[in-house]
C-alpha cells in the first residue's frame, strides 16, 4: 500500500466495528494492518446480515465495510502457540488495537505492561464502550446503548418524547474516527520521545465529544436541548420542507440569506416575527407553515433550481442508491473498486480523505478468514532476520 503511513505497521486485535473501522482508516492510508481473527469464525461481524452475498450467501456485507485494506490471519489468543505468535508480531509492530472488555487482554497475558516490555515503540489504542475505568468502566459497548446513554438518542427524532436512533451506528464509528487520530498523534509524539503510549477513546467518549453546541447549551446555557426533528436547534430557517412532490432542505444560516429566500416565497423579511434569527427561530412553526405554503406549489426541481441562482444552500434527501450513482460522490472517490475472491469486482464506499498531488489509492478488498496466514509468517520471518 501507498500513502503517509506506508512504514507503519498495525496490528488489528479488533471485531465488529469501531475497531476495524479505526484499523480501515489506517490502511487507507498506506498502513499494513494485519487482523487478528479466531479459527473458530473469526470476527463475529462476518456472520452479520442480511444482507449477504457471493454465490452461497454467506459473505457479510457489513464485514465489508469496514475490513479493507487488511490482511487476515487465524489464531487463538489462549493457546501457548497463538500468544507465542502474538508475541511475534507485537515485537515487530508500530500500533496494536483492541477493543476488548477492559480486562481482557491482560487475562490472556498481554497487560500494558508486558506489550510495552515487548516494544517500547508500541502505540497501544483501546476503544471500550464506557471507558476503561471508572464506576462503570467495565460495561459492554453496544452502539445504540451508548447512543441511549451518552444523550444522543435525545437529541434525534421528531420530538423530545420520541428519542430515536441515528440510521447509522455512529458510536461505533465515532470510536473509531477518534482512535485513529489519537494513533497518528502517539505515532508524532513517537518521533520526539522514541515510546508508544497508551490512546484510550470509548463509545461514550466519542458521542459526548460531538455534543458540540448541544452541550454547551446545557453546560453554560443551562437548558437541557431536545429533539427538533428535522429542523435545526437554533437557526431558523434550516431544515426539511414539504414541496409538491416531496421533500426539500433548505438553510438559511444568516439573516442575508434570509433576506433573499423570502422574497421567493411571498414573505416579507422584515415582517417583526421574521426579521432576525432569533425572532424567526421562536416564531419556527408559523414560519414553516408560511414557507411550505408557497413551496407545495411546485416540485423540487424547480425550488432547487432557484435556491441555486440565488445561492441559498439547498438539496434533496437521497436515497443510498442515489448516493452512490450521483456524479458528485463518485467525482471525490466516495466510491472505490476492489477485486474479491469470491465476489469478483466489486464496489464499496471509499475513504474520505484526498491528497493533492496524489492520484486515487488502490484498495484491496477485504480478506476471507486466514487468506493471508501464510504470508505474515513470511513477512515476519523476514522482520525477524
Amino acid at each position: 500500500m501507498q500513502g503517509p503511513l506506508s512504514d507503519i505497521v498495525v496490528l488489528d486485535l479488533s471485531r465488529a466495528l469501531a475497531g476495524p473501522h479505526g484499523t480501515q482508516m489506517l490502511g487507507d492510508l498506506g498502513a499494513l494492518v494485519i487482523k487478528v481473527e479466531h479459527p473458530g469464525g473469526g470476527d463475529e461481524s462476518r456472520g452479520w446480515g442480511p444482507p449477504f452475498a457471493g454465490p452461497d450467501g454467506d459473505i457479510s456485507t457489513y464485514f465489508l465495510a469496514a475490513n479493507r485494506n487488511k490482511r487476515s490471519i487465524t489464531l487463538d489468543l489462549k493457546t501457548e502457540e497463538g500468544a507465542a505468535l502474538l508475541t511475534r508480531l507485537v515485537r515487530q509492530s508500530d500500533v496494536l488495537v483492541e477493543n476488548f472488555r477492559t480486562g481482557v487482554l491482560d487475562r490472556l497475558g498481554f497487560p500494558v505492561e508486558r506489550l510495552h516490555e515487548l516494544n517500547p515503540r508500541l502505540v497501544v489504542l483501546s476503544i471500550t464502550g464506557f471507558g476503561h475505568d471508572g464506576p462503570e468502566g467495565g460495561r459492554p459497548g453496544y452502539d445504540q446503548i451508548a447512543q441511549g446513554e451518552a444523550g444522543l438518542m435525545s437529541l434525534t427524532g421528531p420530538s423530545p418524547d420520541e428519542p430515536y436512533r441515528v440510521g447509522a451506528s455512529i458510536a461505533d464509528l465515532l470510536a473509531g474516527i477518534h482512535g485513529a487520530y489519537g494513533v497518528l498523534a502517539a505515532l508524532y509524539e513517537r518521533e520526539r520521545t522514541g515510546r508508544g503510549k497508551v490512546v484510550r477513546t470509548s463509545l461514550l467518549a466519542s458521542v459526548v465529544g460531538v455534543h458540540s453546541y448541544h452541550g454547551t447549551a446545557w453546560t453554560v446555557g443551562g437548558k437541557v436541548p431536545g429533539a427538533n426533528g428535522n429542523h435545526h436547534a437554533s437557526i431558523a430557517p434550516y431544515g426539511a420542507f414539504r414541496c409538491a412532490d416531496g421533500i426539500i432542505q433548505i438553510a438559511a444560516a444568516n439573516d442575508a440569506q434570509w433576506r433573499r429566500l423570502a422574497p421567493l416565497l411571498g414573505i416579507d423579511p422584515e415582517a417583526p416575527e421574521y426579521a432576525v434569527n432569533r425572532q424567526r427561530f421562536a416564531h419556527r412553526d408559523e414560519l414553516v407553515a408560511d414557507m411550505e405554503k408557497a413551496l407545495t406549489r411546485h416540485d423540487r426541481a424547480h425550488w432547487l433550481a432557484e435556491l441555486s441562482r440565488l445561492g441559498i444552500p439547498a438539496g434533496a434527501v437521497r436515497t443510498l442508491d442515489e448516493v452512490y450513482a450521483w456524479e458528485q460522490t463518485r467525482s471525490q472517490n466516495l466510491v472505490v473498486t476492489v477485486d474479491h475472491p469470491v465476489l469478483g469486482t466489486v464496489e464499496l464506499p471509499g475513504s474520505p480523505l484526498r491528497f493533492d498531488g496524489e492520484p486515487p489509492a488502490e484498495h484491496r478488498a477485504p480478506p476471507e478468514l486466514g487468506a493471508d496466514d501464510q504470508a505474515v509468517l513470511d513477512w515476519l520471518a523476514k522482520r525477524e532476520a
